[in-house]
């Protein structure tokens, strides 16, 4: 029980890192991304790769980062001038052509067989239950840096300038604001928190397959956001560490209805995702934590 403990807990960081990426693009610059979890994947594969040629941990994890750094690069500018509704469709695709790529092409990625023996730091010296609890104080402390810098960034002139931008980008260029260069920045720092988060992930589970990575990810990413409220990092946090409980609480469906079938539990558990998300919306629009937006000074 301890080790299933530890193990959710240490699902709930990674979430919560992506979950923390989300916010900054969506909650922060109104830019929809829904090719998270090809930023996700993205990360995982650098670092799998770069360490598999015997690089160390570290250097993997920095590996991550620039990929991701790289990715969104290349997205943003391929979408900058497009409407909001091209940015997610393209996302999206972004997505579907790096689980493809991992797929297809075993000279880089082992294709459908995966990628195997991904280092664990310190396992074989701290053992299994050692190393669950390495490596959630691990993850627990780049999250808490992560939150920390990224709610820095939020109440800075640079995070009130992409709220700006959120709320109607023509007038933010009006005001001298370089709309184009901040949803380029925001992009790029989303997406580098994604690829660290997948490159924590492969090290985690020692093991990544394009299986790891389907779009379902994105949207319990979305749900983590939406429930812990749009626009604050806290509650991006809230709402991962909250979504990777529930989702593992539905794991026990099977045990109050044993009628079911497997295929029936996993469609049984998407209906309950779907209906928490419904009920939050219901009982809370705007999240656990919604968005405080300070008042406009008043006039003299």
């Amino acid at each position: 029980m301890v080790a299933y403990l530890l193990f959710a807990l240490t699902l709930g960081g990674i979430y919560g890192l992506l979950a923390l990426s989300l916010n900054l693009i969506w909650g922060g610059a109104g830019m929809v991304n829904l090719g998270l979890a090809g930023f996700f994947a993205v990360g995982a594969y650098a670092s799998a790769i770069v360490t598999g040629a015997g690089a160390p941990v570290p250097v993997g994890l920095a590996a991550a980062l620039l990929a991701g750094v790289a990715a969104g690069l290349v997205v943003t500018f391929s979408t900058l001038r497009l409407r909001d509704d091209y940015l997610a469709i393209v996302t999206l695709g972004f997505a579907e052509v790096v689980r493809l790529v991992a797929l297809n092409e075993r000279w880089l990625t082992n294709g459908s067989d995966g990628i195997s023996g991904v280092p664990a730091p310190f396992k074989a010296a701290l053992g299994i239950a050692g190393f669950n609890l390495f490596y959630l104080a691990l993850v627990s402390g780049i999250v808490l840096v992560v939150w920390a810098l990224l709610r820095r960034l939020d109440g800075s002139p640079f995070g009130r300038a992409l709220k700006a931008i959120r709320e109607d980008q023509e007038l933010a260029g009006f005001a001298g604001k370089p709309v184009l260069r901040f949803k380029l920045q925001a992009f790029a720092v989303s997406a580098a928190v994604a690829g660290l988060a997948g490159a924590l992930y492969g090290h985690y589970q020692t093991y990544i397959s394009p299986d790891h990575f389907q779009p379902l990810i994105t949207i319990y990413i979305f749900l983590a956001v939406s429930a812990g409220g749009v626009g604050r990092p806290s509650g991006a946090l809230i709402g991962a560490y909250g979504v990777v409980f529930f989702l593992e609480a539905t794991r026990f469906v099977a045990e109050v209805v044993p009628a079911l079938q497997p295929v029936q539990v996993a469609a049984l558990r998407e209906m309950l995702v779907g209906a928490a998300l419904i009920l939050v919306f219901y009982l809370r629009p705007q999240g656990v934590l919604p968005e405080r937006i300070p008042p406009a000074p008043r006039m003299s």
